[in-house]
């Protein structure tokens, strides 16, 4: 999509996440595939779906990956359940999920320390037939209290994430307005003032909100940016959405940290998928 312009991306700081751009390589092959294409910084969801708690070598080997290609680990979500797949989260999953969530948090907090990474996001889990949402609300206020005392303890924030209700129908945060609400009650509970508001243009745009108003009322509490274009949750220029304009907003509200990509490539190798920002 050459031609968008993009006058302010010299100004912005893009990031690419490897759970969904270059998931055509193996894991350990995508921080070298996105320093080639020409990025100083990745993200990540947890990439061991299956094990809050994965073998220290596997730790290390991913480590050594994002070590060697010289790129910066600037987010990474906390144990999610099955992501991709039907999960949306585990920590207000009463049981075995709620289990696994706080067996990651250490992990997940001591791997991201270790590379500097400065932003791990919980994503708060769906909810679930036959339990009060108040109790799971309970339970994600006393996890997400767990999360910002652990992300603290290596300098990091703790993000929370709104999602799209038509592509995440159980999921309780789908609106800016939820999610900050649940960021303020976490700051009040901990008082480390650490917890932030995953800002996600895509999710926000596929819930039908008006995304001026929210990063006018929001940028002050947002700790992180993420961008697709919709419909469609492609790259920049594949749909409607004024990216370059918003960013550019967000940009003169204040928002100077990082903003990632976190598109489908579509029906072309990942390395293709970036011929909308400038070289």
């Amino acid at each position: 999509m050459p031609g968008l312009g993009w006058d302010a991306a010299a100004e912005q700081r893009f990031d690419v996440n490897l759970s969904i751009l270059f998931t055509e390589l193996p894991l350990l092959e995508r921080p070298a595939a996105a320093a080639a294409a020409g990025f100083t910084a990745v993200e990540l969801w947890w990439p061991w779906i299956d094990s809050p708690t994965p073998e220290r070598s596997e730790l290390g080997a991913l480590r050594k990956a994002i070590e060697d290609a010289g790129v910066q680990l600037t987010g990474l979500n906390f144990y999610a359940g099955q992501l991709p797949g039907p999960d949306r989260g585990a920590l207000s999953v009463p049981g075995e999920e709620s289990e696994r969530f706080r067996a990651n948090v250490e992990v997940a907090a001591e791997f991201a320390g270790s590379l500097g990474c400065g932003a791990l996001n919980a994503l708060y889990g769906n909810r679930v037939d036959g339990v009060d949402p108040a109790e799971q609300d309970a339970l994600a206020l006393e996890n997400l209290v767990l999360a910002a005392r652990a992300a603290d303890g290596i300098g990091a924030i703790l993000l929370i994430e709104a999602l799209n209700k038509p592509e995440s129908p159980l999921y309780p945060l789908v609106s800016a307005p939820a999610a900050v609400g649940v960021v303020d009650k976490v700051n009040a509970a901990t008082g480390l003032d650490n917890a932030r508001f995953l800002m996600d243009l895509y999710h926000l745009s596929m819930n039908g909100e008006d995304l001026p108003a929210v990063i006018e009322r929001y940028t002050a509490k947002t700790g992180h940016v993420q961008i697709a274009d919709n419909p469609g949750r492609g790259a920049p220029g594949t749909g409607s959405l004024p990216l370059e304009d918003l960013l550019d907003q967000l940009r003169k509200a204040g928002y100077d940290g990082w903003v990632g990509l976190e598109y489908k490539p579509g029906d072309r190798p990942s390395a293709e998928a970036f011929d909308w920002l400038p070289r």
